[in-house]
């Protein structure tokens, strides 16, 4: 207890810090790995109530056109009893985007940024998003190096060229290629569903690697770590700190990852990815209180 309360209070310098670098110009600083938004029409309840945030992998980078919302995590967190809900929603699942009729999910961040994806999906589940955070290519391979890596359950034998995943099934130590080329695999299981869950599975590893370091020396230098690659915009500094408490407040352990009840589909030429009827009562028992009791 003493070392969560510790490292607690050095989350809240840092973030203030975090805060103050936001500030600067791009050119005085490194880009951020990510970047933490609140919507403008959040309310965050804090400690005492349910969150819900949008965690987005965009797959924007050099030499690549394009900057699709590609990985597509809300996470609900009900700190009073120290659980929480990660609900995955494959990049090809169909659905309206505000303003521009029918499309991909992925696509509501080509058209108009991490907003209009978070309202999206917010709209999309029903889930009340508070924040969302971004992050692409080159943000989480560095990241993970920092960190010194990620340990990750490999659910099954990885031989991909496309994404460069070639991996024993098992548990591995994972640097920051090795990370994004499992978190990029479609070539395996469900295709896209197997990736999204995935890519859950790669997130609940890094919060787990934060929360878990033995020593408030180990404890100060992931912050440090996080420091260097955060970047905050229209978030407070109370809302850091609440948001570094409730980071805190959970066990990975205590955290269920779920795809959405889904199905393959066409729409034209093209293949897209439904939501199966299941869908809606497993969105409505994810909103109320951010566990899933009957899912």
């Amino acid at each position: 207890m003493k070392r969560v309360v510790a490292a607690a209070l050095v989350f809240s310098g840092l973030l203030m810090a975090i805060a103050f670098e936001s500030g600067l110009s791009s050119a005085a600083r490194q880009e951020p790995a990510f970047t933490i938004h609140k919507l403008a029409s959040a309310h965050f309840a804090g400690t005492n109530g349910l969150t819900f945030m949008l965690v987005i992998g965009s797959d924007g980078r050099a030499g690549v056109g394009g900057n699709r919302g590609d990985a597509l995590h809300v996470i609900g967190v009900n700190p009073a009893q120290g659980r929480a809900t990660m609900l995955d929603i494959p990049r090809d699942t169909w659905v309206d985007i505000p303003g521009h009729g029918r499309e991909r999910i992925n696509a509501a961040l080509e058209f108009g940024g991490p907003e209009l994806e978070a309202r999206t999906v917010s709209a999309f589940t029903g889930v009340p998003i508070s924040f969302w955070v971004i992050t692409n290519f080159d943000g989480l391979v560095g990241m993970v190096d920092d960190l010194g890596g990620v340990d990750v359950d490999v659910p099954q034998p990885m031989n991909d060229s496309f994404s460069g995943a070639f991996f024993p099934q098992g548990r591995l130590h994972m640097n920051g290629h090795q990370a994004l080329a499992f978190s990029r695999n479609r070539h395996i299981g469900d295709g896209d569903l197997t990736r999204t869950y995935n890519q859950g599975s790669l997130i609940l590893a890094a919060l787990a690697k934060f929360r878990a370091q033995p020593g408030a020396v180990a404890v100060v230098h992931s912050l440090e770590v996080l420091l260097r690659h955060a970047r905050a915009e229209g978030v407070s500094v109370r809302d850091l700190y609440r948001l570094g408490r409730l980071g805190l407040s959970v066990d990975p352990a205590n955290v269920r990852n779920v795809v959405m009840p889904a199905r393959l589909g066409q729409v034209g030429p093209a293949s897209v990815v439904f939501a199966a009827p299941g869908a809606d009562s497993l969105f409505a028992d994810f909103r109320d209180d951010a566990i899933l009791q009957t899912h």
